[in-house]
């Protein structure tokens, strides 16, 4: 595979800053709504479920049309604001509620800063997210603009392997024990990857929509 194989846009121009501020936009969503669990008959997950794949695909079209350090720089200010939002609503949390305002415990309930899950979710996202992009690119070396979705699936079965084994073990190893958390990771694992594997068609129509309009589209380095 030759270097004239692989094309990267210039993520000084263009639309790199607009899909960046969705991305982080997307991330800091999903991950306010992941605070409450929702269930869909006998499947409890979190809010987050409605956001977080989109955040992935984002990541993928910062990967691939811009290159691994383009989305490496997209990553790194998603968590820096996660870890801003984050002791946002902890000072917010135990500054002392005025007089009148009666809603500190419903605050504390929706907002309220847990320290292992903030670690687990910030962690698990900047180690996916980092694999995601790496293998992406990696593959999209060997494979030029071809098999977009051999690119796609596999980056997301790294990342997302990742993303929930770091969460999991930080936020539940000790409090899930033996099958349950062999459990909770595995279905954790799944699901996602499979709501990745039904929005390919999503994910490819993006990306399309972006290289062609990129016009500086062409051989750059990753």
């Amino acid at each position: 595979m030759t270097g004239s194989d692989v094309h990267y846009a210039r993520s000084t121009t263009g639309l790199y800053p607009i899909i960046v501020g969705i991305f982080v936009g997307l991330l800091l969503i999903s991950n306010i709504g992941a605070v409450k669990l929702i269930a869909f008959g006998p499947i409890i997950t979190d809010g987050g479920v409605f956001l977080f794949p989109l955040v992935y695909i984002a990541g993928d079209v910062l990967s691939e049309v811009y290159g691994f350090k383009a989305a490496r720089r997209a990553i790194v200010l998603g968590f820096g604001m996660s870890v801003l939002a984050a002791l946002t609503f902890w000072l917010v949390q135990v500054s002392p509620p005025a007089a009148d305002w009666g809603n500190q415990e419903a605050f504390e309930a929706v907002l309220g800063f847990v320290p292992r899950i903030v670690l687990a979710s910030i962690c698990g996202y900047l180690v996916g997210q980092l694999l995601n992009a790496w293998v992406l690119v990696k593959i999209k070396q060997r494979t030029g603009e071809k098999s977009l979705w051999i690119r796609l699936i596999g980056s997301t079965a790294v990342g997302e392997l990742a993303d929930t084994a770091v969460f999991c073990t930080i936020a539940f190893f000790g409090i899930l024990t033996g099958v349950d958390f062999l459990i909770y990771v595995v279905v954790g694992y799944l699901y996602k990857t499979l709501i990745e594997i039904v929005l390919l068609p999503v994910s490819y129509a993006v990306i399309r929509f972006v290289k062609r309009r990129e016009p500086s589209y062409a051989a750059e380095p990753a």
